[in-house]
């Protein structure tokens, strides 16, 4: 997907693009590709390959939560490189971004696509998801929370769950086999406080790909203490 045919395929989607955002992802990938000789950020640093599964892949989720109505906060867990948080911020200034990584470098390079970008409300904080759920300062307190093939759905409600205010929303960004994953999560997410609303099933441009896109609202608050859930978290990009 070269850019010019990313910038007409939001439009085809109505995600508002302009020629300023263009520049703007523009220069991410430029910089992901200056650091990623590095640090290992990603497997994906070819342009055409990266507007389509990095840069279009992430902005699916615009396509089925409208982040353009009021000011709402977005947490992503397990960001890698900035993914899906980085293209919504750009996308859609007005939210409210919190990244989380367990990796410091990778950090480091989010602050320098912050900066260089221009981007602003971008909160950014080295640590584990396990335990950044668990911390005060944060539990139930975003509109929104994202992840992305971080891990299987039993595990990232777990993770992703607590960190929701009542009323929240998880968006799950997963591969084909998604269904599945889910199936086996229903009372892990219904303990934690969740309900699947609605589960988007699609294929990505260029035969790139089948992706899934769940949606959980949150109707209860997590429980302080809960049997906690074997597994993993297993940061391994779609593809």
């Amino acid at each position: 997907m070269t850019p010019e045919e990313f910038q007409s395929e939001l439009k085809k989607r109505d995600i508002p693009i302009t020629d300023a955002k263009m520049r703007q992802f523009k220069r991410y990938l430029e910089l992901l590709q200056e650091w990623n000789e590095k640090i290992n950020l990603t497997a994906i640093t070819q342009r055409e390959e990266a507007y389509l599964k990095h840069f279009y892949d992430s902005l699916t989720a615009g396509l089925y939560v409208d982040f353009s109505q009021g000011v709402h906060s977005l947490c992503d867990v397990g960001s890698g490189a900035g993914f899906p948080s980085i293209p919504l911020k750009i996308i859609y200034p007005e939210l409210q971004i919190t990244i989380v990584d367990s990796l410091n470098k990778r950090i480091t390079f989010l602050e320098k696509i912050v900066e260089e970008l221009g981007l602003s409300d971008v909160s950014l904080y080295h640590d584990r998801a396990e335990t950044f759920g668990q911390n005060k300062q944060f539990r139930a307190s975003f509109d929104y929370v994202t992840a992305r093939a971080v891990a299987r759905m039993s595990v990232l409600a777990e993770l992703c769950l607590p960190l929701l205010k009542k009323e929240g929303t998880f968006i799950a960004m997963k591969a084909a086999h998604a269904p599945e994953e889910l199936d086996e999560a229903v009372s892990a997410i219904a303990l934690l406080g969740g309900k699947v609303r609605e589960t988007h099933s699609f294929e990505l441009p260029e035969d790139a790909g089948g992706r899934t896109i769940i949606l959980i609202d949150k109707i209860k608050e997590t429980p302080n203490k809960y049997p906690r859930r074997p597994g993993t978290p297993n940061k391994s990009p779609l593809a």
